[in-house]
């Protein structure tokens, strides 16, 4: 890993985030000059009190300790929290009023690629002001130092508080991620039984690749629910800021079928509120919060704009298809897995229902994954326009939160550009199997005009409410 470069390669600064191969594209040499112009923008701001946190990467402790090396060295009063979920981090940075802080972490990416995600106060650093910040030309301070900060027994003190009711029995999955370093101690606090599956920290992620929106990734954790006669499990990503969750049956209940059940409880205490989730969730949760009395607010996908549509609305929850789950009383707002977790499990204590019984109430419905087709970087505009124009002459019901959302009789099909790689992604949920056909032929046709094929057997449709194969 070692190397002297000065100039952090462009293809790691993401929409939210720095990422990339260590060795290959992220260098220590990167995350040195990443400290001193962190530094340089903070000094110019009058802020100097930070935290920096790890994850479990086995490349984190040396990107750390060369991070830490250029912040000191321009001037920084770094507070190392040490191994733990990113949302230790922003806990540490709320509950003692920092300036801002920065995680090593390469959130659920394999285990060779590692980064950083930043914080200015509360607020995540992206999009023009990460890569702003990242060309600055940061230059040596004196003053700077470094401390052992640990907060990890205040995080979670805090969490366990959360849980008023229930004593459930719960199979918790940490991905050998970042969570397992404080989960025992968390799960100990906790009312009820609960097992602990993969809470070894190892950046090799031995058990299975820690992304729990992708359902393969969740077979260990159904597995071990049905043997331990389980209520519920819960998984978690690399970093601990995104949950998955089966139910006792071993089945999925998706983010955003958990976060309806969320916000029946939410709504209950804040008649009329917003509850905002992103462009890629059910008909169902959007119907849903309505019922309840909510406003439901789409936003794009991406946790950064959802989380912003949050603020903006003064919702108390918001949610991504991904796993981020948002609550207003969270950290300023913040995606911290385990709290929502622990939220889960209180709502479901009160609630006096199974999340198993939950699920069984939702109308059940047919869907794809996201479906992700390669297009070049300059033709995604251009077949989305194409789209839009034909939709519009067609009369058709379109929203453009983020692409194009079309509502159907019996369902609704999404046609958006990946913010993160060159390719269109897609996803159409319909009442039964036939609408989903339907509705994919319909992409199809419409992707073939534009000389895209949608290649065949990418249905990938799923019965959503009654998933227990």
């Amino acid at each position: 890993m070692e190397s002297t470069t000065t100039r952090i390669d462009p293809a790691v600064i993401r929409s939210y985030d720095l990422r990339g191969v260590v060795g290959r594209q992220l260098h220590l040499g990167d995350a040195r000059q990443l400290g001193l112009a962190y530094a340089g923008w903070m000094r110019a701001r009058g802020l100097r009190r930070i935290a920096i946190g790890r994850d479990g990467r086995l490349s984190s402790p040396e990107l750390e300790r060369t991070l830490i090396e250029g912040l000191v060295a321009g001037g920084m009063l770094v507070h190392r929290i040490g191994l733990g979920p990113t949302p230790q981090l922003h806990f540490a940075v709320h509950a003692y009023a920092l300036d801002g802080g920065i995680m090593v972490t390469a959130s659920h990416n394999p285990g060779d690629e590692n980064g950083f995600k930043l914080m200015i106060g509360t607020e995540p650093v992206h999009g023009d002001m990460l890569r702003a910040l990242v060309a600055t030309s940061g230059t040596p301070s004196p003053g700077g130092t470094a401390i052992d900060f640990p907060v990890s027994q205040a995080y979670v003190t805090r969490l366990q508080a959360l849980m008023r009711a229930g004593r459930p029995t719960v199979v918790w999955d940490c991905g050998n991620g970042a969570v397992g370093a404080l989960i025992k101690r968390l799960t100990q606090g906790l009312p009820g039984r609960h097992f602990l599956l993969n809470s070894r920290v190892d950046g090799r992620f031995p058990a299975h690749h820690p992304d729990p929106s992708i359902g393969e990734n969740l077979r260990e954790l159904r597995s071990m629910v049905r043997a331990h006669e389980a209520d519920l499990g819960i998984a978690f990503d690399g970093d601990g800021d995104r949950l998955g969750v089966v139910d006792g049956s071993g089945a999925i209940v998706w983010p955003d079928q958990v976060l309806l059940l969320l916000a029946a409880d939410v709504l209950a205490a804040a008649p009329g509120a917003s509850v905002v989730a992103d462009v890629k969730s059910s008909r169902v949760l959007f119907e849903g919060i309505a019922r309840l009395g909510g406003r439901a607010v789409m936003a794009p996908s991406g946790y950064v704009r959802v989380r912003d549509a949050m603020v903006r609305e003064q919702a108390p929850l918001a949610g991504e298809m991904s796993g981020h789950i948002f609550f207003a009383d969270c950290w300023q707002g913040t995606d911290d897995a385990l709290f929502a977790a622990v939220r889960l499990l209180d709502c479901l204590g009160r609630a006096g229902r199974t999340l198993g019984e939950f699920r069984q109430s939702l109308p059940p419905t047919s869907a794809t994954p996201e479906l992700r087709i390669p297009c070049p970087d300059g033709r995604r505009s251009e077949v989305l326009q194409q789209v839009a124009e034909r939709l519009a002459a067609a009369g058709a019901k379109v929203d453009t939160t983020d692409g194009l959302r079309v509502a159907e009789t019996d369902g609704w099909w999404l046609l958006r550009a990946s913010g993160t790689e060159p390719k269109l992604t897609i996803r159409c949920e319909a009442a039964d199997e036939a609408g989903l056909e339907r509705l994919r032929e319909t992409v199809a046709g419409h992707l073939h005009r534009c000389g895209i094929e949608l290649p065949a057997g990418k249905t990938g449709g799923r019965r959503r409410a009654a998933e227990v194969a």
